[in-house]
């Protein structure tokens, strides 16, 4: 590899890092095997930097995420111990206890999701992604992707942890 292109993969690092441990986050459930998917995930991409279309970077880099996750999810059938707290809070009005149960709550619904689910929940509503993006990045068609969509909103619908708490519920009278 030039040192242009170590430089160029050595740049995308640096800023894609905390975006990527983020998603790697909410897939795995755990911030330490994410900070460890997002590495092998960035070891395995760097073999192939330079084949890469710039173009595509995010959503090549974003594929072999969620691949990783599943193959990984596949080899070792490993149990979740899931983190109380998401590494960055997305409810800063509230106080911090409450952001914290709040993470806790989604991450648990989270894990009785399947790989897949999970994948293009958090693409979706994590990252914002437009199904034809999550087709792209899982390689799969869109139907494929509002199938698992749809699932998973079913799965998490029904879980009882996401049920509105009554405190929840007065706010919204």
């Amino acid at each position: 590899m030039t040192h242009e292109s170590q430089a160029d993969f050595a740049e995308f690092t640096a800023l894609a890092w905390p975006r990527l441990v983020r998603t790697a986050h909410m897939l795995t459930g755990d911030f330490h095997e994410a900070e460890d998917l997002v590495q092998t995930t960035l070891v395995k991409v760097y073999a192939r930097w330079r084949k890469i279309p710039r173009a595509e970077v995010d959503v090549y880099m974003r594929r072999a995420l969620v691949n990783n996750n599943i193959s990984r999810l596949r080899k070792k059938r490993i149990a979740h111990l899931l983190m109380p707290f998401l590494p960055e809070s997305a409810h800063r009005h509230r106080g911090h206890a409450e952001s914290v149960e709040d993470s806790a709550v989604l991450m648990q619904a989270l894990s009785a999701l399947s790989a897949r689910q999970r994948a293009v929940m958090v693409l979706r509503y994590w990252e914002d992604m437009s199904e034809q993006q999550i087709a792209a990045a899982l390689n799969c068609s869109v139907g494929t992707v509002k199938t698992h969509a749809r699932r998973g909103l079913e799965v998490l619908r029904a879980h009882p942890l996401l049920a509105l708490r009554p405190a929840d519920q007065e706010a919204k009278s």
